[in-house]
């Protein structure tokens, strides 16, 4: 019986409810050691009925280990992997040492939601992870990313955690508090009801509501002070135990994975012997099911560790290390040698490499950072020391532990490291900045080391600068653009050289954010096209087909960035699609194809964020909130400047639009593309609203910008201005005939129609604003919508509503990809494979799709148009 948890117990149940209709859900429990949180997993256990119950838990010992935790939790099952889509069985089968390492965690974290969906199949499924706070990073981020991503699969996930430990962003949890004063006092009662009074008062007050305490201090009594803490007392107890018993107590602490067999051969080294088994057994600390010794609670093995005295713990480890004599072991093994090494020492450095190396091949980024950290610890050369934390470093940014890389990197950075290694060490750190959305600071080290390179190997420099560029893009900070035009002025490229395209691109960048002339450069179109034949599958060949932003959004980048993004799927390298993806949705948004942008972006941030992506998570919510302003969602806008201003002036808001605008035309990237972009709008935000004066300095501007620029949206929107500021009807005719993106020329069409009515030319107005109506209908454009009919009604025109063209308009973003997907004759472990997603889960949007588009099969979802 649990005390004082009925809300925490009816929170369960209400989980367990969703598993078995075959929805699913997680919770996270949290709280202090001995406050209930196991307990609480074994009541969801015992309350499962129906459900498939699957038990893990986080091992101290195995924290270093990568995939412990999940092995431990899922290897009854690896025979279910072959019914997985390929690409997360292998991924899995890489993790277990079963096949060719998969490094990509994310692609790991999936494996686990499909498998966990897999297992679920038969009914439902409970998952219980008790210690996740000891998971090994690999296994907590895996089980993280299946959590984040569960669905209609009717899997229950519960962890339970203390803190600081086990980051879970995004999950829900329930933090568990001390008992009320009743409760507590009815749990003493039920455990120790024969306590004297005065014994009784103190118990409660020192035990302070804590269940745990409740039950083990009253067994101290008379033997332990009652005001030392909960760990003093198991303390106490351990050291009450004969010499031999208590090593042995020591050897299974310091083993951590309660293998009896391997703790019995390290206790026989020590001088135990079996019968000390049965006596730790009878001293309640510990319980021994078959072939494994469980401690009674986590805090007894930190008690004993504690009790251990140095001398006494690099015995018992070394001890370990000897009994650990299978090749299985091996990692294991390096360990606990490491545990008990006292002085540099080359040989176990080495092997303590090798495990790193293994570590890192599997995908446990911070599992191989911890070796090669501890291998540079043995190192006996200088220059072998360096190049293990440099591996170190690396290893934790590639694992997202950006603070640990960074601060490893400082670390190893020194005068007398080796030029390679500096260069390294510095990548890591700016990666590291770049990591944790810090780019100002990433900027600034990318920009030393150009410095660093720039005379000895100026390609490498180039490439760097293509870096520091895309940080500038993103980032729009005018100083960080100043210092990058700098260094780009004196760097000294070969005409001969390969890297000569990225040189040229960088160039012109420069130029179009800080507004300066492009002389002696060759025209960009051809500047971009050939840096896009340099585009390899990586983060830098997504820069060079995007052309750092510059790239016209047409039709042909559209497919370019399409195959790309395709390659990526294909090779399951899904640290690239969050880029890959932002592109693609701004290209698709900018063809008018805002229901595939909205998908697009969508998944851009839910991989962003699963793989520690801020800045590309950002990138997709800007678009994102760009397509809520359109669409008149204020909710959606919250956060974005130039969305809410954009917003502001489809509702009429004209002043507030123009302030708005204003803010950003002459704030920190006044020259920027983002700046430059908006200034079409600021000048319609003065005309409307009687301003007409402070849209001519930014309109001289965007004319000067967009002539360098060259490209038609760009003169488009330019001969746009024009025809507000200077009224002439060739500005609006030159504007539409430019025009290559829908929203835009529709908002031409009914400026042009404005200005036809009040020109007395209604029926020439009619043609502009009806195709306008159509055009903002069709992207669900209902402020701009509101205005165009506004506009016809004025004009004497009957403007009946339309209804909507995209037949898959009723469709949630994440139901269209995988109707798309389906019409195209995709199975759904296709479709999961590309979406990320189980199985389970895309059979479950088809089956709420199906009645939203009036199909009742598959082979109807090709006859759709616009698949």
């Amino acid at each position: 019986m649990l005390w004082g948890r009925e809300s925490e117990q009816a929170a369960v149940d209400r989980l367990l409810g969703k598993a078995r209709a075959g929805s699913s859900g997680v919770m996270v429990l949290r709280g202090d050691p001995g406050i209930g949180k196991t307990s609480l997993l074994g009541y969801a256990g015992s309350a499962a009925t129906g459900l498939r119950v699957l038990r893990g838990a986080g091992i101290e010992a195995e924290a270093d280990l990568p995939f412990a935790g999940l092995h431990l939790l899922l290897h009854p099952f690896l025979d279910r992997l072959a019914r997985l889509p390929q690409p997360q069985a292998d991924a899995l089968r890489g993790a277990f040492g079963l096949g060719p390492a998969a490094a990509d965690r994310f692609l790991i974290g999936l494996g686990v939601l499909s498998l966990l969906s897999e297992l679920a199949e038969e009914g439902g499924l409970l998952c219980l992870v008790d210690d996740a706070h000891w998971l090994d990073h690999a296994s907590a981020d895996a089980l993280v990313i299946a959590a984040r991503r569960l669905d209609a699969d009717g899997v229950a996930l519960v962890f339970a955690a203390r803190d600081p430990g086990f980051p879970a962003p995004g999950l829900p949890e329930v933090r568990l508090g001390a008992l009320p004063p009743d409760d507590a006092a009815q749990l003493l009662d039920a455990t120790a009801g024969d306590l004297p009074i005065g014994l009784r008062h103190r118990v409660l007050a020192e035990a302070d509501g804590n269940p745990l305490a409740l039950v083990e201090l009253p067994k101290s009594l008379g033997q332990h002070p009652l005001s030392g803490r909960l760990q003093e007392a198991f303390e106490h107890r351990a050291n009450a135990l004969p010499a031999t018993a208590r090593t042995l107590l020591t050897v299974a602490a310091l083993d951590g994975t309660g293998d009896l067999e391997t703790i019995l051969a390290a206790g026989a080294e020590l001088g135990t012997n079996p019968a000390g088994l049965e006596t730790i057994r009878a001293s309640g600390l510990v319980a021994v099911e078959g072939r494994r010794l469980q401690f009674r609670h986590p805090l007894v093995r930190a008690a004993v560790q504690n009790a251990a005295g140095e001398e006494v713990r690099l015995a018992v480890h070394a001890a370990l290390a000897g009994a650990l004599r299978d090749p299985r072991d091996a990692d294991r093994r390096a360990w606990h040698r490491a545990a008990a090494a006292t002085a540099p020492d080359e040989e176990l450095a080495e092997e303590l490499e090798g495990t790193a190396r293994r570590a890192a091949e599997r995908g446990g980024g911070a599992s191989a950072s911890a070796a090669y950290q501890r291998a540079a610890e043995l190192s006996v050369e200088e220059e072998d020391r360096a190049r293990r934390l440099t591996l170190a470093a690396e290893a934790a940014e590639y694992g997202g532990r950006f603070d640990q890389a960074r601060a490893i990197a400082e670390h190893a950075c020194g005068p007398s490291v080796e030029p390679d290694l500096h260069s390294r060490l510095m990548r890591v750190r700016a990666c590291s900045y770049y990591g944790m959305g810090l780019l100002p600071s990433a900027h600034a080290l990318l920009s030393a080391g150009v410095d660093h390179v720039a005379e000895s190997d100026p390609q490498a420099a180039a490439w760097l600068l293509l870096d520091a560029s895309s940080l500038v893009w993103l980032d729009g900070d005018r100083d960080m653009a100043v210092t990058t035009a700098r260094q780009l002025a004196g760097l000294r490229v070969p005409e001969d050289d390969p890297a000569r395209p990225v040189y040229q691109l960088c160039r012109w960048f420069a130029a179009l954010a800080l507004g300066r002339p492009v002389e002696g450069l060759p025209p960009l179109p051809e500047v971009i096209a050939a840096a896009q034949e340099m585009a390899s599958l990586d983060r830098r060949g997504l820069l060079l087909v995007a052309g750092l932003g510059l790239a016209e959004p047409g039709r042909q980048v559209h497919d370019l960035v399409t195959r790309f993004t395709s390659a990526i799927r294909e090779e399951s390298r899904v640290g690239l699609l969050p880029q890959a993806l932002s592109y693609l949705a701004g290209t698709q948004f900018a063809l008018g194809w805002h229901a595939d942008a909205r998908a697009h972006a969508g998944e851009a941030v839910r991989i962003a964020v699963d793989t520690a992506q801020p800045q590309w998570a950002e990138r997709a919510r800007w678009l994102l909130a760009r397509l809520g302003a359109i669409e008149g969602d204020e909710a959606a806008c919250e956060g974005f400047g130039d969305a809410q201003a954009l917003l502001e002036l489809g509702l009429g808001r004209t002043e507030a639009a123009l302030l708005a605008f204003e803010d950003l035309v002459y704030g920190r990237a006044r020259d920027q593309m983002s700046a430059m972009r908006v200034v079409p709008d600021l000048v319609e935000a003065a005309v409307r609203c009687g301003r007409a004066a402070r849209a001519v300095e930014p309109l001289a501007r965007f004319t000067e910008w967009a002539a360098i620029l060259d490209q038609s949206w760009a003169h488009a929107l330019a001969h746009r201005c024009r025809a507000l500021i200077e009224p002439a009807e060739e500005h609006f005719t030159t504007a539409l005939a430019l025009h290559t993106q829908p929203f835009e020329k529709a908002r031409t069409q009914v400026l042009y129609g404005e200005w036809l009515r009040r020109a007395r030319r209604r029926v020439d107005a009619r043609k502009p604003l009806s195709s306008a109506l159509q055009t903002f209908e069709r992207l669900g454009a209902h402020p701009w919508s509101a205005r165009a009919r506004a506009e016809l009604d004025a004009a004497g025109w009957a403007t009946p509503r339309s209804g909507a063209c995209d037949p898959l308009a009723a469709l949630t973003p994440q139901e269209r990809q995988i109707v798309q997907l389906a019409g195209r004759g995709l199975a759904n472990r296709e479709i999961a494979a590309r979406l990320f997603l189980s199985p389970r889960t895309v059979a479950q949007h088809l089956y709420k799709a199906f009645p939203k588009l009036g199909v009742s099969s598959r082979t109807e979802l090709a006859a759709l148009s616009d698949l």
